[in-house]
């Protein structure tokens, strides 16, 4: 069972938490955070999200809900090592952004890292593949429809991560 910190629409941490599963109130928040890992290449890792979850089979960075108790980046930190099995420097994170949507704030990171794909485990039900995308792969993939909609499209955000 997954805890999460509140917020208001500020951010604001409102002193309850919240059940994952549970509908949250109209006016009350949760942190989710998305991470961006850039090899020395240039190139972005994409994991595939499990056919049975929203917007299941089509790929995405790696991410998900900050746990209670977590920062943004504690959080960024442990759901890349959940999901895909790489453990990052935390050091070497730079918070890109923050945007709101209707039941949470998402925080999105950027991390370098070079892992090879063979070495990284896959979590069960939550991911099913995993590859790297350079510019003109993403840019196919986002006209084929197979990145998540509600993603910020990487390449067209190059020019904060730098």
């Amino acid at each position: 069972m997954e805890i999460w910190d509140l917020y208001d629409r500020k951010r604001n941490k409102i002193g309850k938490t919240h059940v994952r599963g549970v509908p949250i109130d109209e006016g009350f928040y949760h942190l989710v955070v998305h991470v961006w890992i850039q090899n020395e290449k240039g190139e972005v890792l994409l994991s595939k999200r499990d056919p049975n979850k929203s917007f299941g089979g089509l790929w995405e960075c790696t991410g998900g809900s900050v746990l209670a108790g977590e920062s943004s980046l504690e959080g960024a930190i442990r759901e890349v090592e959940e999901e895909i099995g790489l453990q990052l420097d935390d050091r070497k994170g730079t918070f890109v952004f923050s945007k709101i949507a209707s039941t949470h704030h998402s925080d999105y990171w950027l991390f370098p890292a070079n892992p090879s794909l063979s070495d990284l485990q896959l979590q069960q039900g939550e991911v099913v593949d995993v590859m790297w995308a350079n510019e003109e792969q993403y840019e196919k993939m986002v006209e084929q429809q197979l990145i998540v909609p509600t993603l910020p499209h990487f390449y067209k955000n190059a020019a904060i991560l730098k």
